[in-house]
């Protein structure tokens, strides 16, 4: 028996249940898009695949809609692969072992995929069907978007003669998300030479932030714990002369950095851990507010070969007691929304060099251009080599949209309120493709998740069905 048989809408829940038999996680593309191309094939219906293993498959208008304008339907096929610290889950060969507790759908000790294996069920229950009135379908599913959009940013835009889309990558029932931020990654290698001596040695850590998304939580005042390791180390060297052994912090650019740790080289260890430990609870007071789990620690450590950083400690200090964090600039269009934000993500040091790597976002290309050529001048002193990765476009406003209109109206008359009309401060395949395609008019929309990314995500079944027939009925207005 399937686990989730028996759950509404039926033909979704079991093509769900069929993707998470496969595999599936990020970079393992190619049973899960086969999958695809296998179902398609059975239906008859053409269907296209790409190098990068991301799969358009084509389904022509219901009878009276064969010459409406083509809508473009579209999710990614790839979830975030975690699981709790005593699971065996070998994500490259189980598939998921689902659950039901309520209204909600999880998976036993890992994540779900619900981002967005819910969103491509969806479609390919719309593929599947025979007797739903629709326009002609283009459905497109993406691979490998959670690190970094790069199947969507691969595909060929030509092959898609839609101008309406919607994307089914949201998480929230209610709202309709019509714009999201571009983005990009900025590494800074610091290139460093060492020196080594023996003496005693201290391990500060900066621990219990609340981190969290760089993009939606950006404007939450959360702290980012390398940037106050910085302040940290920048405030000591007012009154000690130390040693710089190492830095790290985060290992994701996209999070809020929860955790970091600094190693120095000092003498007299004991009275520079009292100061220490004196201004960190100071520090500790004035965050509280925000930071109510922060904890902290120095330990003394005798160590007979530090091998401590030369020539560019000192500039490391400074940069990264001035390098911005969080919201650069709100929208004036949009209110409320953050425009622009820079994130540190990843802070770690080797025996020859410290990287930094910023997460940049901002809904017009310009800032954008501005927030990369401003940290560039401010690493100049460091003589670092600067890379640039992960850029994805922004997905700008439109003011008028036909998409947005009808999905507004139908989602009203099927559950009897309003929907939200929200932009985000995050990344969605819609700026790729709206860069791509000329005068594209989309929207994003979703069931209602939570605890996505982590094993905590979970499902609600009963929204799965309310957007269902949200979308079967926008899809019959669109005659």
């Amino acid at each position: 028996m399937k686990k989730l048989e028996g759950l509404k809408p039926a033909r979704i829940f079991e093509i769900f249940e069929e993707m998470c038999a496969i595999p599936h996680g990020s970079g393992d593309m190619e049973k899960i898009s086969e999958w695809c191309v296998e179902f398609a094939k059975t239906r008859g219906l053409r269907c296209i695949k790409d190098d990068a293993c991301n799969v358009v498959i084509f389904k022509n208008g219901a009878k009276g809609y064969e010459n409406s304008t083509p809508v473009i339907l579209q999710g990614h096929l790839d979830m975030v692969c975690q699981r709790t610290e005593d699971s065996t889950h070998d994500f490259e060969k189980d598939g998921l072992d689902l659950f039901i507790d309520g209204d909600m759908l999880g998976a036993k000790n890992t994540t779900l995929g619900g981002d967005n294996g819910i969103g491509s069920a969806i479609i390919l229950a719309l593929l599947d069907s025979t007797d739903l009135p629709h326009p002609p379908l283009e459905a497109v599913f993406t691979t490998d978007e959670e690190i970094g959009m790069l199947g969507a940013l691969k595909l060929d835009m030509s092959l898609l003669h839609g101008k309406y889309m919607i994307n089914l990558d949201s998480e929230e029932l209610d709202v309709v998300t019509v714009s999201c931020a571009g983005g990009a990654d900025i590494k800074i290698d610091v290139p460093i030479k060492r020196v080594h001596k023996s003496g005693e040695c201290l391990k500060i850590t900066l621990d219990g932030m609340k981190g969290g998304h760089s993009g939606v939580e950006i404007n939450k005042n959360r702290v980012n714990a390398s940037i106050l390791m910085g302040r940290v180390l920048n405030h000591l060297r007012e009154s000690i002369n130390y040693g710089l052994v190492s830095l790290s912090g985060g290992d994701k650019t996209n999070a809020i950095v929860r955790s970091a740790t600094a190693e120095i080289f000092v003498h007299n260890a004991e009275i520079v851990k009292k100061e220490l430990l004196e201004y960190l609870e100071t520090v500790k007071a004035e965050i509280i507010s925000a930071e109510p789990e922060f904890t902290y620690s120095v330990s003394v450590n005798k160590n007979e070969n530090a091998s401590l950083i030369a020539g560019k400690a000192a500039e490391l200090i400074t940069f990264l007691a001035t390098a911005h964090q969080g919201v650069v600039t709100m929208s004036a269009d949009i209110e409320g929304l953050v425009e622009s934000s820079q994130n540190l993500g990843i802070m770690k040091t080797d025996e020859d060099k410290v990287t930094l790597i910023f997460s940049l976002r901002s809904s017009k290309i310009s800032a954008m251009k501005w927030l990369e050529e401003r940290l560039r001048t401010l690493a100049h002193p460091l003589g670092a080599e600067i890379s640039v990765s992960g850029i994805y476009p922004p997905w700008e406003y439109l003011n008028e949209s036909k998409t947005r209109d009808i999905w507004c109206k139908c989602a009203e008359e099927i559950s009897g309120a309003p929907v939200r009309v929200e932009a985000i401060h995050a990344g969605l395949e819609c700026g790729v493709f709206a860069s791509g395609i000329d005068g594209l008019d989309c929207i994003s929309v979703g069931p209602n998740m939570s605890g996505i990314h982590t094993v905590e995500e979970r499902l609600n079944i009963p929204s799965v069905e309310t957007l269902w027939k949200i979308l079967l009925k926008v899809l019959a207005d669109f005659k």
